[in-house]
């Protein structure tokens, strides 16, 4: 009886370990690749200021500063207000996906650290 017991157990053990790795593995893929897009948008972004700054000091171009500072304060505030209004089921959520998060989220952190 004891035997049985522990088959019972080894598939589990064995589901956890795959769902473990796998998440691992694409978060490891999509946490290089993040990074590697993240510095891509990073130069396009220096790229256009830099060239908004030479326009408006030839003259050719008025960049209101103010304006695109508060559209990017605006946009964050946002971001964060809808970030703040989780639904209360968001624990059983997380709780159902532990053992993929907790594989994509190391892998992730790696890949992104390797990129």
């Amino acid at each position: 009886m004891v035997e049985f017991a522990l088959q019972l157990e080894l598939p589990g053990l064995q589901q956890t370990g795959l769902e473990v790795g796998g998440g691992a593995m694409v978060g490891g893929i999509i946490g290089f690749a993040a990074k590697k897009v993240a510095k891509i948008i990073a130069i396009l972004v220096g790229i256009e200021l830099a060239l908004f700054k030479f326009l408006e000091t030839r003259g050719i171009l008025e960049v209101s500063w103010g304006a695109l500072t508060q559209a990017a304060n605006n946009t964050t505030s946002t971001a964060g207000d809808a970030a703040a209004g989780q639904p209360p089921s968001w624990v059983t959520s997380l709780l159902s996906a532990l053992p993929v998060s907790a594989g994509f989220t190391g892998g992730f952190l790696v890949g992104f650290r390797k990129g």
